[in-house]
């Protein structure tokens, strides 16, 4: 059985102190513990919520990681200074890929330099508005998670997590249905795992979903038994929401 997950991305968003209190709202109010529960905060507020998750069951990530373990790379924050407050990370969301222009080889650098130091990539793989339209959904997916994953073994890749988020879903309110997310990641994101690292492999990685994510629709997808989750944007940024996505997961996974 592979353990539901619920991450929160907080993106750029929560000062240290906002962000203190909202992790302390979310370890106060959790009421479950068959849910596994990550945090991602902005790097500045890691050190923060670190000190309110100490003794509690909810793990703490990044939202970005460099390839390399250290240089003459400004601004940017490598494996080696996350891991000592984080055990995941966030790697290829598509807004990366949009706005910072990461692509496949970069992603798959920085999923490697993770491993590297102990660190679970949460892989994001997705297409956009125009793909779907033009009937590449199953390519581009593919395609993402393919390059991505290129160079591991099968038991590094047993490890990760991957997300699939449909760009025209996410912060629009447009989700995918339950069964288009479970088509494409039953085909095309287990599909290509089974291809590159056999089906036990396949079977053993958690896929999550995300794009538009609500306590109101979270069972439509974690109730489909090759959707182990979700990573949470918007929502994740109040803490009633958030737990409400994570109890009506446990209850549906139930």
């Amino acid at each position: 059985m592979r353990q539901p997950l619920i991450a929160g991305n907080w993106k750029m968003n929560k000062t240290a102190t906002e962000g203190q209190a909202l992790a302390r709202a979310i370890r106060e109010g959790l009421q479950t513990q068959t849910v596994e529960v990550v945090l991602c905060p902005p790097f500045t507020a890691i050190p923060a919520v670190h000190a309110v998750l100490q003794g509690s069951s909810i793990r703490l990530g990044a939202q970005n990681v460099h390839w390399e373990d250290a240089g003459a790379f400004t601004g940017e924050i490598s494996p080696v200074m996350l891991k000592e407050w984080c055990q995941y990370v966030i790697i290829g969301h598509s807004e990366r890929r949009q706005y910072f222009h990461e692509d496949d080889e970069m992603i798959r650098r920085k999923v490697l330099a993770a491993l590297r130091h102990g660190l679970i990539p949460i892989l994001c793989v997705g297409e956009t508005l125009a793909q779907r339209e033009a009937g590449e959904t199953g390519t581009v997916v593919a395609t993402q998670t393919r390059r991505a994953l290129e160079g591991l073994s099968p038991e590094q890749a047993a490890g990760l997590v991957i997300a699939y988020e449909p760009v025209w879903a996410i912060g629009t309110g447009r989700a995918a249905t339950g069964a288009d997310a479970e088509e494409v990641i039953q085909r095309w994101v287990r599909g290509t795992l089974e291809e590159l690292f056999g089906p036990e492999v396949a079977r053993r990685v958690r896929v999550l979903y995300g794009g538009s994510v609500t306590p109101e629709n979270i069972a439509e997808f974690v109730c489909r038994p090759t959707i182990d989750g979700a990573l949470v944007g918007g929502a994740s940024l109040k803490a009633e929401t958030f737990l409400g996505i994570i109890h009506e997961t446990a209850r549906a996974k139930a």
